[in-house]
């Protein structure tokens, strides 16, 4: 169907449905309150005046304070709690008859009325997208008084976010400005910086862009990944950037496909994961285009290893040597990437990235990186970490420049899946073990490789972040 008809349509049920209201709900002539009209929404009127009081619940929504909003968040999640004594009721006659219907039953008497409520408001015109703006300011009020309301909100927009849904479409230098401008705006990893750079990155031959569309919310991008065919695997995003473009037909046929850019554009949808299948989707479609295509890796930052780093050096742990120590001080300056000290760092550096990645955990004994639970929960292989891979003041700021390479071999993705998510074991190349390998310097006396048994340093800091962008 078409989604604008639709749109006009449930407009028109919501116009001619609030002429139907009773002055107590805003009929025409008074503005209701937000909270009478959302216990209204659940009293079971007719379709039409449901779709109009929806939609006065959208807009007077809208028109609140920031704090007036987390009010009417902490309404729902105060007022609309299942009955108690209905609760009781079904359990009771389940535990002295658990048939079928006892069971559906104590299901109805169980589900939060919110998860009703926010059905019945998504009849209104437009309706997701400000569903999924209000769980956005649910997750900004960051209140532990309304997990409970969160955990229904989630529960809903996963549904309605479900794969199924979902449209990948690609997006090209003659996709509508209106979609272009929030690319630009969206890049979470590498910032676009204006229109020419855009160009730069979905023009040219050699540059592919997909995202993920749904139905609800036409014009507006859930997801997106920028890709680069190539011939080798990068070990740097200034090189990735700067190359000069293949215009026109490609003259070499790649052999790899290089997803250096995912970025989330939907902070109300935060905790639903789209990444995982995004790639496989695209992993698809590249191959059908370019049968020469054979390997599938990443150019991802390193978002928490600058913060992890500091805690090593606060704490003066055996992971480095009080010499090392002295010569990581050097990092507090932000220009010493083009100092003669830099060189001296790079095996101390990569030695500790290796040991981050490989045994530095979360309190829930998760990869601190959260762009390494995405890749390694989805079957990726670290296959390399990359000196000087972004050596911007952000890659700087946060890795100290470092960056590094996951790749997705075809035949092991299930297999590291699995022992990812059965055992946390992180897939890694040769490359990546022969780093953690390297000696420390001998600043003070070390027993054999003690530092390899350390445990991550204050990691339920870590612990947090966005599991499916990079």
């Amino acid at each position: 169907m078409n989604v604008s008809f639709l749109q006009e349509l449930l407009g028109s049920i919501a116009e001619q449905g609030r002429q139907l209201l009773p002055r107590s709900l805003g009929g025409a002539e008074r503005k209701a309150d937000i909270h009478e009209l959302a216990a209204a929404l659940l009293s079971g009127r007719g379709e039409a005046s449901g779709v109009a009081i929806a939609a006065a619940i959208l807009a007077s929504y809208r028109a609140l304070e920031a704090h007036e909003r987390r009010q009417f968040l902490a309404f729902l999640a105060d007022s609309m709690q299942p009955d108690t004594h209905a609760v009781e009721r079904a359990a009771q006659a389940y535990l002295s008859s658990p048939d079928p219907a006892a069971v559906a039953r104590l299901q109805r008497a169980v589900e939060s009325p919110r998860h009703e409520f926010f059905r019945r408001l998504n009849l209104a015109p437009g309706a997701t997208a400000q569903i999924v703006a209000m769980r956005r300011d649910l997750l900004a009020a960051d209140d532990p008084t309304l997990a409970a309301l969160d955990r229904d909100l989630m529960h809903l927009l996963a549904s309605w976010f479900n794969r199924g849904f979902l449209v990948l479409r690609p997006i090209d230098w003659h996709t509508p400005a209106v979609i272009l401008e929030k690319i630009i705006a969206y890049e979470a990893v590498h910032e676009i910086q204006g229109w020419d750079d855009l160009r730069r990155r979905l023009d040219p031959a050699d540059r592919r862009c997909f995202a993920f569309f749904h139905p609800s919310l036409v014009d507006e991008p859930l997801i997106f990944v920028e890709i680069a065919l190539m011939s080798d695997m990068p070990d740097s995003i200034q090189s990735l950037l700067r190359e000069a473009p293949k215009n026109g037909e490609l003259t070499t046929k790649p052999t790899t496909a290089v997803f250096y850019s995912i970025s989330n554009c939907q902070e109300g949808l935060r905790g639903i994961s789209f990444g995982n299948f995004l790639i496989k989707q695209v992993v698809e479609d590249l191959v059908k285009e370019r049968a020469s295509l054979k390997t599938f890796v990443t150019l991802s930052p390193v978002p928490g290893f600058a913060d992890w780093l500091g805690e090593v050096l606060a704490d003066e742990t055996a992971l480095i040597t009080p010499a090392e120590g002295e010569r990581l001080r050097i990092l507090e300056d932000p220009a010493w990437i083009d100092t003669a000290a830099a060189v001296p760092l790079k095996p101390i550096l990569l030695r500790l990235a290796a040991y981050y990645f490989l045994h530095a955990k979360t309190a829930e004994g998760q990869p601190i990186d959260a762009v390494a639970r995405f890749h390694l929960g989805n079957g990726a292989r670290l296959e390399r970490i990359n000196w000087q891979g972004d050596i911007s003041p952000k890659g700087l700021r946060e890795a100290h420049g470092l960056m590094c390479n996951y790749r997705y071999e075809l035949k092991d993705i299930e297999r590291n899946h699995e022992a990812f998510a059965n055992d946390g074991t992180v897939a890694a190349s040769r490359h990546v073990h022969a780093l953690l390998k390297s000696k420390p310097e001998r600043g003070r006396q070390e027993t054999g490789n003690r530092f390899l048994a350390l445990p991550g340093l204050r990691t339920a800091r870590f612990g947090a972040g966005r599991a499916d962008s990079e």
